[in-house]
């Protein structure tokens, strides 16, 4: 697949400055530069606990602390509302014990993903009247539930309502709406998932209280965990989180997170080990239908409880990935066989299982650069996913091409979609003709290259100086470099073909480079060639020693 090498538009002067005044290798100097942040350098390097925002900023604040300060003076019963992923999870964790921690205990209500969905629903709101709770708090959910607020409404139930997503043209009318996406938010940072914005709600009630800052802070592994798993910018205040909070990750004292930490196996904590290592098996639960035991994890004071659940959490894993690797075989199999010159894969089979599918989509677009829309059926309904690429907006295309969807929502890039099986032929003609107008074929995926490098740059020193950097994630990805006119000196494939191993030579270096899921490089390329590589730098540590590597992203023949 050809990709579009761009150049970022490098401010000499400003690199000095960089390098100078925060004492940088010049390749730091030169990323932070590029990034053109919007914030303080200082923050970026060097984030404290005095970065946070006045949390008061944030819409209906006041009042949502107010009447959760009220339920705990008068012991009311409250439950939390949540969502079945790791940002939900980890919101409702970290709400629930800080109001226990007040006094308060509360319950807690997760949709089962395959019966409910997502969000708030009206039959989970009978079943939490039937047990007379008088306050209802949504985390990582509730803005989008305007019937449903009515509902609880009618039932006495108040609603107050924490989210991250997007609102409607109309809010639920419940009690109070924190959040920083309203049209009339006056928070300085609208991107928080909605663990952060739970960690909004009890930095504000610490202070409403004058508790000791630590109060707040020391939920920070988990605010963490869940923001770097939700995928949301990692700038500005989530930058903040992520960094404070990877420092308490690594010596944290909730015992199900520190026995799944031991489970995954990884030497180091970083956004990787959260992203690949704790993300995946806690979402596995609630793909599959266990969001309790996730829930449970993290709750549990019992060392060896801990252990049990991290190890069903890898068993789930393994279960998603299994029912994962299915469903991407079949995919490619039937795109490979008919669909393959269609400008957007919309692809229909009996019994895909919809709580995988959208990892499935994701990686079908991926490695095709189209849309795709994957749907799974099961007794003449189909539910499933949709992946979109940058430039494609699949929400609005579905919009114009909604006669024969019963429901479907979602956001550019991302959709979740219900079609009956009767009508998913019907669909498939009306987006697939859609998408032909849409001059899907002329869009590419862009590599990013902050910097040329050079061998002098080629040591561990320099490498290891751009750890400043991290975490890594949406909005701050892993610097990627170029370096040009190499000499091919060995090169081969792994994994039966799946990923490339390569020697290149500048002169009397040499460079180890591996591509993953390049294999298929192998064929274009021969020793003694001259090639540009544009890749990502890391240390290779192999029998105690240091060396660094360059993580393929593309390579051409030098010209």
């Amino acid at each position: 697949m050809n990709k579009k090498w761009e150049y970022c538009d490098i401010n000499t002067k400003e690199v000095e400055n960089i390098r100078e005044k925060y004492n940088v290798s010049r390749l730091v100097a030169t990323v932070i530069s590029n990034k053109k942040l919007q914030g303080s350098v200082d923050v970026f390097l060097n984030p404290t606990r005095n970065d946070f925002y006045d949390p008061f900023l944030m819409p209906d604040m006041e009042i949502a602390v107010n009447r959760i300060i009220k339920a705990i003076n008068n012991n009311e019963k409250v439950i939390i509302y949540g969502d079945y992923d790791v940002d939900g999870i980890t919101s409702i964790t970290v709400l629930k014990k800080f109001l226990k921690e007040r006094g308060l205990e509360v319950d807690s209500y997760i949709p089962n993903r395959l019966d409910e969905g997502y969000g708030l629903n009206k039959n989970a709101i009978d079943v939490i009247h039937e047990k007379n709770y008088t306050l209802m708090i949504t985390v990582d959910c509730g803005i989008s539930g305007i019937e449903e607020v009515d509902y609880a409404n009618s039932l006495g139930i108040e609603t107050v309502i924490t989210d991250h997503h997007e609102p409607c043209e109309e809010l639920p009318k419940a009690l109070a709406v924190v959040d920083a996406k309203r049209k009339d938010n006056k928070y300085p940072y609208n991107q928080l998932a909605g663990v952060g914005v739970v960690f909004k709600v009890i930095q504000a009630i610490s202070q409403k209280y004058n508790l000791d800052e630590k109060e707040y802070l020391k939920y920070l592994d988990l605010v963490c965990v869940g923001t770097i798993s939700d995928i949301v910018p990692l700038v500005d205040e989530n930058r903040v989180i992520s960094k404070l909070g990877l420092k308490l990750v690594e010596v944290t004292k909730n015992i199900g997170l520190r026995a799944l930490l031991d489970s995954v196996g990884s030497k180091v904590i970083d956004s990787s080990t959260i992203s690949f290592g704790v993300a995946p098996r806690i979402n596995a639960c609630g793909r599959l239908g266990y969001e309790q035991e996730a829930l449970e994890l993290f709750f549990t004071d019992n060392i060896v409880h801990s252990q049990e659940i991290a190890k069903k959490l890898n068993a789930y894993n393994i279960q998603r990935q299994q029912k994962e690797v299915k469903i991407f075989n079949e995919s490619i199999e039937m795109i490979e066989n008919g669909e393959k010159n269609k400008s957007c894969l919309i692809l229909g089979h009996k019994d895909w299982h919809h709580g995988v599918i959208g990892i499935v989509s994701s990686k079908v677009t991926e490695m095709y650069y189209k849309p795709s829309i994957l749907i799974g059926f099961e007794d003449g309904e189909g539910k499933g996913s949709g992946r979109s690429v940058q430039g494609f907006d699949l929400h609005e295309a579905l919009s114009k091409c909604s006669s024969h969807i019963e429901r479907f929502g979602g956001h550019s890039m991302a959709i979740g979609i219900t079609v009956k099986e009767s009508e998913f032929p019907a669909f498939k003609q009306e987006v697939e003709e859609y998408c032909k107008n849409a001059n899907i074929s002329e869009l590419v995926p862009v590599l990013k290259i902050d910097d040329e490098i050079t061998s002098e740059d080629i040591n561990p020193e320099t490498v290891k100086s751009l750890s400043i950097l991290e975490p890594y994630g949406e909005a701050n990805k892993m610097p990627l470099f170029i370096y040009k006119n190499l000499k091919i000196d060995s090169i081969r494939a792994l994994s039966e073909g799946k990923h490339i191993k390569l020697t290149l030579r500048d002169k009397n270096i040499l460079v180890d480079v591996i591509g993953f899921n390049m294999g298929n490089l192998v064929n274009d390329f021969r020793i003694g060639d001259r090639v540009d590589v544009v890749g990502a730098l890391e240390i290779n540590k192999f029998n105690g020693k240091e060396s660094v590597q360059i993580n393929l992203k593309d390579m051409r023949k030098s010209y």
